[in-house]
């Protein structure tokens, strides 16, 4: 097994059960996404609904310092195990609705809103116990295998979602997803423990807005940190909402597809980045971290535009499918170099502080909505991928010395 890189975390018992966790909970995200996705669209028929549903989803990256810093108090398997133990209650009251015939956009709304206080920190909680569990020689490729989860899950859940609506109708496909979560949750039960003791915890001192603020006084000081805190937040803001929400609209508007047709676009980029995570879990120990994040970043928003401007549905997957790929190339590095160089203390805290820049994808959907309906796609696509090219060059060039010096701890083999 360590003669494999991509197998030797398996080595580790707690990834053992965190890996099927992580990769079950994935799958149920894209399945929901798909299905509810869909149903929001066909029932508003409105692209500023099906957004403003797309943003309920990253809601919660506006508390998600408030999870990391949980994390470092309670335990992040216990705070991962409470977060998955929502998902299975809001799932089962999904399928009630729609089991019921009461679903409609107003209750699917709040309950996304439910769902998306909680599940945006789900990563962050994946990569800090990857962190706290793996030696310091397997990181590069235990981040690379987990990040797998998210990358298969969404061309299988993506898939399965929109064929178990066909057959069976939501109600039944909600049963299915519920399952799923339950699963999850049991596996995550056998996840193992490790917390490190915060910086002043047990004094008089440590509240949570102390705790809090030093959080972000840590990001701000530390310039690589800060660097890629500002890269996270242009991909969320410019490149994801192309590859994400908006393919729904892309299916139905412009190549005239189904629900299944939107399943392979979104398995077209999903199954991108699972080969490039792959290649990254058994070739990521020969990469530079942080000068391959920013080739990748700069590739991927080339990508995006090109997708921006095609109206043939088969050309449009292939460009998905190679944005996929260069994509694990930039956000795989991007959490190693977090964690790398980030001091364990402040780990959870600047793993939350990471996941506000998520926000940034909300923000990019809510202006592509008004977008879209009056420009088209194809400008909005393209405003957003220039956009992220010219910042793209701008970080790379304001903090050359963190990020593409080659003896710089962030380009650290």
């Amino acid at each position: 097994m360590a003669r494999v890189p991509a197998l030797a975390p398996f080595r580790i018992r707690s990834f053992r059960f965190q890996w099927p966790a992580d990769l079950l909970a994935s799958w149920a995200f894209e399945m929901e996404g798909v299905i509810l996705g869909w149903f929001i669209l066909v029932s508003t028929g409105s692209v500023l609904a099906l957004a403003a549903f797309g943003s309920l989803q990253f809601l919660g990256t506006l508390i998600s310092p408030l999870f990391g810093m949980a994390g470092d108090r309670f335990g992040n398997r216990n705070l991962l195990c409470l977060m998955r133990a929502i998902y299975v209650a809001l799932a089962l009251a999904l399928m009630v609705l729609f089991l019921t015939d009461l679903a409609s956009p107003v209750p699917i709304f709040i309950l996304a809103t439910a769902m998306g206080l909680v599940r945006p920190s789900d990563i962050t909680m994946r990569n800090l116990l990857v962190g706290e569990t793996m030696p310091a020689d397997y990181l590069m490729p235990a981040m690379g295998v987990s990040r797998t989860t998210a990358d298969s899950a969404r061309v299988i859940g993506a898939l399965s979602g929109a064929a178990l609506v066909a057959v069976l109708g939501s109600g039944l496909a909600y049963v299915g997803v519920s399952a799923v979560y339950a699963i999850s949750f049991a596996l995550t039960l056998g996840v193992g423990i490790r917390r490190l003791r915060v910086l002043g915890e047990g004094t008089e001192r440590s509240t949570p807005l102390r705790i809090l603020r030093e959080g972000f006084a840590y990001v701000w000081a530390t310039p690589v940190v800060r660097a890629v805190m500002l890269l996270a937040f242009l991909i969320n803001f410019a490149a994801y909402p192309l590859v994400g929400s908006l393919l729904a609209y892309v299916a139905r508007n412009i190549y005239g597809l189904d629900q299944t047709g939107l399943g392979w676009l979104i398995a077209s980029f999903a199954g991108g980045a699972l080969l490039g995570s792959v290649l990254v879990s058994t070739h990521g120990a020969r990469i530079r971290p942080a000068r391959t994040m920013i080739v990748c970043t700069l590739a991927w928003f080339s990508f995006n535009l090109a997708f921006s401007c095609v109206e043939q549905h088969l050309l449009g997957e292939a460009i998905l499918f190679a944005a996929g790929l260069v994509q694990s190339f930039c956000m795989v590095p991007m959490a190693v170099i977090l964690l790398r160089v980030t001091e364990p203390a402040f780990r959870g805290r600047v793993m939350g502080v990471r996941m506000l820049a998520v926000y940034g994808l909300p923000v990019g959907l809510m202006l592509s909505g008004p977008l879209v309906e009056h420009a088209g796609f194809a400008l909005t696509g393209s405003l957003y991928s220039l956009l992220g090219i010219g910042f793209t060059l701008l970080i790379a060039v304001r903090w050359r010395a963190e990020l593409w010096q080659v003896a710089s701890a962030a380009n650290a083999r």
